[in-house]
């Protein structure tokens, strides 16, 4: 099989694109041909070896792909079954991968290898946080920053499947139109305009009653500004670079809530909850209410330079990896 491969902690272009010899297949797995594989932002970390969990080299970036069965260990799953997988926290930037139980999901028959790609991860960490930790309500106003990422672009179409109002926030003309085109309510230009003052004005004061924090920094600081009484500000990730530094006197006197969204501690505590929650994402799919925005499907062999676009905010949405 051939690979991207990290031979020491580093930028994307300290990947080498090998030959080696496939690893033996264990019980409860799947090895996957890799028909596609998404990019997301935490594969650059775990490159650079500042994600949660430091590989050992030699590692292979890539959580996120789909493709057809070709050896099976795996109860249920059989050689030819079309599949999506978050494999084992990497080893996607392949052409085989090495599926585990807890997160390979058989996928609908219409849905394509890119669009399996590109919903898993951010899809489920969008439910999780809006379902499972904020639980949003019909009619309450949720606020979605970076709402032109990957991570945001979910948060939207599931914020707006719920019933909610959905204002985001985004940098430029085009990623605005992007939020407006994926269904959010409003989409404020923050080059330009103050998120903070917009919203207190959209919402006669009051502010949004959830908002979707995968920057940090900064945004985070604003976001306290804005946030309504009994409101969520979720915390999904720090593109920023910078941990807020959180003030409990303002949480108490302003009465909202500050919440974690790691979405990967549910594969470990509560994996039946993960299937069911993937499930549902496969439904909303189905009907028309979600659908990833893959702006881009580059060949697996420009890996190196989809990472550098994601890393430096040059992407819109989702870049998907294909052979």
């Amino acid at each position: 099989m051939h690979a991207f491969r990290g031979h020491a902690y580093g930028p994307p272009e300290s990947l080498v694109w090998e030959e080696f010899e496939a690893p033996p297949l264990g019980d409860g797995e799947v090895r996957i041909d890799v028909k596609a594989c998404a990019v997301n932002f935490p594969d650059v970390l775990f490159v650079a070896g500042t994600y949660q969990v430091k590989p050992t080299p030699p590692f292979t970036p890539g959580v996120e792909v789909a493709g057809v069965v070709a050896e099976s260990k795996l109860d249920g799953f059989a050689v030819g079954d079309r599949v999506a997988s978050t494999l084992n926290g990497s080893g996607g930037y392949a052409t085989s991968a090495i599926g585990y139980g807890i997160g390979t999901y058989k996928i609908p028959d219409a849905m394509s290898f890119v669009d399996a790609a590109a919903m898993t991860v951010t899809y489920q960490t969008g439910h999780f946080a809006l379902h499972r930790r904020a639980h949003l309500q019909a009619g309450e106003v949720l606020l979605v920053h970076a709402g032109a990422g990957g991570v945001g672009s979910a948060a939207i179409q599931l914020g707006k499947a719920a019933g909610a109002k959905v204002i985001a926030t985004a940098g430029g003309a085009d990623k605005v139109k992007t939020c407006l085109e994926l269904g959010a309510d409003l989409a404020i230009d923050y080059t330009k305009d103050d998120f903070v003052a917009v919203v207190k004005r959209e919402t006669a004061g009051r502010g949004a009653d959830v908002i979707y924090d995968p920057v940090g920094g900064d945004v985070f600081d604003k976001s306290t500004k804005c946030i309504a009484f009994e409101g969520r500000i979720l915390v999904i990730g720090f593109t920023s670079g910078r941990f807020p530094e959180l003030r409990a006197n303002h949480v108490l006197v302003k009465n909202y809530a500050v919440v974690g969204v790691h979405w990967g501690m549910y594969n470990l505590h509560n994996p039946a909850l993960v299937r069911e929650v993937q499930a549902d994402i496969y439904r909303l799919h189905g009907e028309g209410k979600v659908k990833p925005l893959v702006t881009e499907t580059l060949p697996l062999a420009q890996a190196i330079e989809a990472m550098k676009r994601v890393a430096s905010r040059g992407s819109t949405g989702k870049i998907v990896l294909v052979p």
